[in-house]
Order: structure tokens, then C-alpha cells, then sequence
């Protein structure tokens, strides 16, 4: 088993590697990059752009002196909006952003930096984006932890009782639940549990801002952890109930596939108890499938699902700081999510497998090629 996870883990770097290459050469292609983004705010603040690139205010641009053709005209004409500024200018934010190089030679300093996690800088919020990472993560690590975990604590035993019962009256209730699960966006019962217990219009039960109090570093450490559960409950229940029904469900039809497979028969035909053939024999055979999609639910919960219930409780999380990062085109944040996200779900896919062996000590990942 070591040796095949030593396999794995050698093998996620090519995988990181064509990844990192299909994002970068999509993102470079996509219009509006860093440099139109600078472009656009200079013109719409001359005094930025004179305090960012240096020279006195002066006229109506600012002592940015307008051109007006000739020499440097290739240069303008790569960039949306840059007609009428000089061509040093251009050149200088080319140089700021890293666009002096070309896309190879870019793409090759960017990933012997990040192979020492050496993100760079924002180009629009003048901080380290690894401090912006840090700073961002405790929030989208909490929701994404608690949330995952409540949904399987919930949604495993619930398929199981329903896979046993099917049919049943306890099965037809609670696939009513199951069904209003599927039908509700996480965003939407978000919206309804801040007008409930929020102070929307009714109660104001729970806060509607932060992971913990402004006064948390001041409190004891038994109030910390009130706090913060305080403060996670109402963004973690809404994500829990509209991703716990998929996972029932899996859950309940894996069971009931193994349920009714002729080895469940046999075992029934020799004697063993109801419980000993749903927990030693179809347990880890029909669980096998619920696992397989612990990386794919976590990486979605964590950097997809977030997004609105971060912006709807004014949680300053991972999902809110990719947003942003997209909108303004701030590269270093960009590439540096895609790479810590991919990490992640490679990771993840490889504690999966060893979950498998866990689960069914029959299943020898040692043997085959990753």
C-alpha cells in the first residue's frame, strides 16, 4: 500500500501540471485581462494612475500625457481603451503585471514559485495573496468541514433506514422531505432563515455578519466556541439541507441494489440476523459508491457552494475572494486557487482510495497502476 501511494502521489504532479496548463491558456485567451483593467481605471482616475506611475497632476488627465500616434502605436493597439495614453505608460503596466514575457516564460516562473507555495502578489489589493488565502480560509474550511460532515452523519443513516424500510409509511415521509431538500437552492433557504431568525422579519436569534464576534478575542474559551457556533449555524443548516437529499438517496438505492443481490439471500438462508447481514455483509459493499463521492461533495461544498452563502451572511471566505478575483482579473489569486483547489481534490481522491480499503480490506489498490 505504501507503494502505491507513493505512486499516486508522483503521479498527481503531471495531473497539477495540465491542469494548471489548460486554466492558465484559457484565462490567458479570455479578454480583459490585469493590464484593460488598469486601463480602464486610469481613465476613469487620473489622479490613481498619477500617483501609481508617478508624475505631477496636470490638465484634465492628470499628467498622463495623451498620445497622439506615431511610434508605439503596437502597443496600444493590443489593449481595449488604450488609445489616446502613451505607449511608456503601457509598457510600464505590461512590465507590473508580468506581461514584458511571453505566456511561456510566465507560465514556467509561475509554477517553480508555486512548487514553495510562493503565490506572489494581488494585483489589486497590494497584499501577498498567500496572506489573502490565510486570511479567507478558517471561514470556507469551517463551512465546508461542519457541512460535509452533518450531511453524511445525516444522510447515511437515513438512506440505510429508508433502503430497510422501503415502502413503508416512515419512507414515503421523509421522501417528502427529501424531495423539498432537492427543490430548494441553498441560497434560497439562506434567504428564508435570515428573515426568520436573523432579524429579517421576525426573530433576531442568530448574527447576520462574521465567522465570530468583533469581542471574541476577549472572551474565555468556552465562550469562543459558543460564539462560533453561533455564528456557523444558520450559513451551515442552510447548506445542509439542500445537500443532504442527493446523498439520502444514493445512499438508500445503493443499499437496496446490495439488499436484493443473491448473497444477501443466501446469508438470510443460513440464519444470520437482519442486522448482521445489513452491517457484515451489504454495509461495506453498498457503501463503496457513497465514498466514491466524498471528494467531488467536499470540493463542491467547500469552493462552489459557499459563494452566495458567504455573500448572503457576509462571510469573507475563499468563494467570495475567487469571485472577486475573477471579476477583476487578478491573476495571482486566480492561478493561486486553481492550484491550492486542484491540490486538494487530488488529495482527496487518493484518501478515498484508502477509505475503499478501509471500508473492504478485499479491494488491493497495490496491485493495479494508478
Amino acid at each position: 500500500m505504501l507503494a502505491y501511494v507513493a505512486r499516486r502521489l508522483l503521479f498527481m504532479i503531471p495531473t497539477l501540471f495540465g491542469i494548471m496548463v489548460i486554466n492558465f491558456a484559457i484565462i490567458q485567451a479570455a479578454p480583459g485581462g490585469p493590464v484593460e483593467q488598469m486601463i480602464a481605471r486610469i481613465k476613469g482616475t487620473a489622479v490613481e494612475a498619477t500617483a501609481r506611475f508617478g508624475g505631477s497632476a496636470g490638465g484634465e488627465t492628470g499628467g498622463l500625457r495623451p498620445f497622439q500616434g506615431g511610434q508605439g502605436t503596437d502597443v496600444l493597439s493590443k489593449y481595449r481603451g488604450a488609445r489616446g495614453l502613451d505607449p511608456e505608460l503601457i509598457r510600464q503596466l505590461e512590465k507590473l503585471y508580468g506581461f514584458d514575457k511571453p505566456p511561456a516564460a510566465r507560465f514556467v516562473l509561475m509554477m517553480k514559485r508555486y512548487l514553495v507555495f510562493d503565490f506572489g502578489q494581488s494585483f489589486f489589493q497590494d497584499r501577498p495573496v498567500i496572506d489573502l488565502i490565510a486570511s479567507k480560509l478558517p471561514v470556507s474550511i469551517s463551512l465546508g468541514l461542519w457541512t460535509t460532515l452533518l450531511v453524511y452523519l445525516i444522510s447515511i443513516p437515513l438512506g440505510i433506514a429508508k433502503a430497510v424500510r422501503d415502502g413503508s409509511a416512515f419512507d414515503i415521509w421523509t421522501s417528502a422531505i427529501v424531495v423539498v431538500g432537492y427543490a430548494i437552492p441553498s441560497f434560497m433557504f439562506a434567504i428564508l432563515l435570515v428573515v426568520l431568525f436573523a432579524g429579517g422579519s421576525f426573530v433576531q436569534w442568530f448574527p447576520l455578519r462574521g465567522l465570530v464576534s468583533d469581542t471574541w478575542p476577549q472572551m474565555g474559551w468556552l465562550a469562543r466556541i459558543g460564539d462560533y457556533f453561533w455564528h456557523i449555524t444558520l450559513p451551515v443548516t442552510a447548506q445542509v439541507v439542500s445537500g443532504f437529499a442527493g446523498l439520502t438517496m444514493l445512499t438508500k438505492n445503493s443499499f437496496l441494489e446490495e439488499i436484493n443481490k443473491q448473497y444477501v439471500v443466501t446469508a438470510r438462508a443460513k440464519g444470520l440476523t437482519g442486522r448482521r447481514v445489513l452491517y457484515g455483509h451489504v454495509f461495506r459493499n453498498a457503501m463503496l459508491i457513497v465514498i466514491a463521492g466524498f471528494p467531488a461533495a467536499f470540493v463542491g461544498i467547500l469552493f462552489t457552494g459557499e459563494l452566495l452563502i458567504e455573500v448572503i451572511f457576509s462571510l469573507d471566505g475563499l468563494g467570495l475572494l475567487g469571485f472577486n478575483a475573477a471579476i477583476n482579473r487578478d491573476y495571482p489569486i486566480m492561478f493561486a486557487t486553481f492550484y491550492i483547489y486542484t491540490l486538494i481534490g487530488l488529495l482527496l481522491n487518493l484518501i478515498t482510495d484508502l477509505t475503499y480499503v478501509a471500508v473492504d480490506p478485499r479491494i488491493d489498490f497495490a496491485s493495479r497502476e494508478p
